[in-house]
């Protein structure tokens, strides 16, 4: 079962894998998230997102992104704002949940989320905000996905429904982000480990519907 939520290790297995258009080479039994990151938003052309567009139909591509808004690199947040909500009408259109990026821009991200009238499930990945923030964005009805680097107050303000875990680009296994999460939580690794991977079944369950069971 799939249980790391987003990470940018090509050779992970029981994980979500994140991916840019360019570097989709999927492999059986691999599932991914693709899109445009925030840091490269500044040399994005209509001929990326056209492959991006294309990319996001592939039948092992469960979900869009990462995507969101970075206010400290890329390109200025109104560009950067334009590119999300592409990602965002996107994922609405095929019926995919999005992750996202977002660095001291939570509120932007819930707008943009709201006035698109987007239904479909969003997660923000590599959670470090506190506790305000997580509840802000739990209120909308986000999910927030952990990694090595959390603030305790925000883990413990999340609902068990609505957590995830992941490695990103650490190099860290899921286990060992797992043992350095569960005691905030007071949970066993294992049982941590189990609550993630119901919840990004739940997560991605919409998606997985829809396309023929994998092989490989």
């Amino acid at each position: 079962m799939t249980v790391d939520a987003h990470t940018h290790n090509l050779h992970a297995t029981d994980a979500l894998i994140a991916v840019e258009p360019d570097t989709f080479f999927p492999q059986p039994s691999q599932l991914y998230s693709v899109g445009i990151h925030p840091w490269h938003t500044d040399t994005i052309t209509d001929d990326d997102l056209t492959q991006l567009r294309q990319t996001a139909q592939h039948q092992q591509v469960v979900a869009i992104g990462e995507t969101g808004l970075d206010s400290l690199r890329g390109a200025p947040l109104g560009r950067q704002t334009e590119i999300f909500e592409r990602h965002l009408l996107l994922a609405q259109e095929l019926g995919k949940p999005v992750i996202i990026h977002s660095v001291r821009t939570s509120q932007q991200v819930v707008q943009c989320c709201r006035r698109l009238g987007i239904t479909m499930r969003c997660a923000i990945h590599g959670m470090r905000g506190n506790e305000r923030v997580a509840q802000t964005l739990i209120d909308a009805g986000f999910y927030l996905s952990f990694g090595p680097r959390f603030n305790p107050a925000a883990v413990l303000a999340t609902p068990h429904d609505r957590l995830l875990i992941e490695t990103d680009d650490t190099g860290m296994t899921i286990a060992q982000v797992a043992d350095a999460i569960a005691p905030t939580l007071q949970l066993t690794a294992s049982s941590l480990l189990a609550v993630a991977t119901q919840n990004l079944q739940n997560f991605i369950q919409y998606t997985m519907s829809l396309i023929p069971p994998l092989r490989g």
